[in-house]
């Protein structure tokens, strides 16, 4: 297993891996809420690590991303920039499951000179829904608590600009969806798809978890879309 190197990212301790040689195109992988850690990108690191400098994060509050006392999605947006900044990475493909898809969308849709590519699993335009209460899960977390928290309050009630913004995404974008089985309201996908002028939409009939379940396809799918755009 690939061990961990952590960077100051504008004054927020993350933690990342890595795979690949470092004079490659770059590709940063940003996880959903609970997500991050050993195991939760390693198969589609391999997968690209034969071509792209692969970089799997440990958002704040995530795996081993620093515990901190404010989790606003705006917040994990800037740590973007942060860390690119602070690894010398001046443009990316950006890879990003559910809320690291809407981190992703948003970096892109403000800094889209630092975004070669956009590839967003099962993460679509947000619209306000009815909460459901998570209920945590027994013993010790590889996550903050409160950062699940904080953030699903964000994406049951989210800002209406960031639908705006999303819709004004100029960079290469494909959109992964994960098909019925998702609980991702999968028309807020494909209404993002349709709204951007490079947009493109594959749909992966696995669920929610597209990369877990079905890495091969996942795989095969952001290989094939960013060979010719990085």
């Amino acid at each position: 297993m690939n061990d961990y190197e952590h960077v100051d990212a504008g004054g927020v301790r993350l933690a990342y891996r890595v795979w690949g040689e470092p004079d490659a195109p770059a590709v940063v992988l940003l996880h959903g809420i609970g997500g991050g850690g050993p195991g939760d990108w390693d198969t589609v690191a391999e997968g690209l690590a034969d071509r792209w400098r692969v970089y799997a994060v440990d958002q704040r509050g995530h795996g081993r991303g620093e515990r901190t006392s404010g989790y606003a999605i705006d917040l994990l947006v800037a740590d973007v920039a942060g860390l690119l900044d602070a690894l010398g990475l001046k443009r990316v493909a950006l890879v990003g499951h559910s809320l690291g898809g809407v981190v992703a969308y948003l970096f892109a849709a403000r800094f889209p000179e630092r975004v070669a590519a956009l590839v967003v699993e099962d993460a679509g335009l947000m619209y306000p829904r009815t909460p459901v209460p998570p209920q945590r899960p027994e013993g010790e977390l590889s996550f903050d608590w409160d950062a699940v928290l904080a953030l699903r309050s964000q994406i049951d009630e989210p800002d209406p600009r960031w639908r705006d913004e999303a819709r004004g995404i100029t960079v290469p974008t494909l959109l992964v969806s994960g098909g019925p089985a998702s609980y991702v309201r999968q028309e807020t996908i494909a209404e993002l798809a349709r709204a951007l002028p490079h947009g493109e939409l594959t749909v992966i009939d696995a669920g929610h978890m597209v990369h877990q379940d079905r890495p091969a396809e996942f795989v095969a799918a952001v290989r094939r879309f960013l060979t010719s755009r990085t």
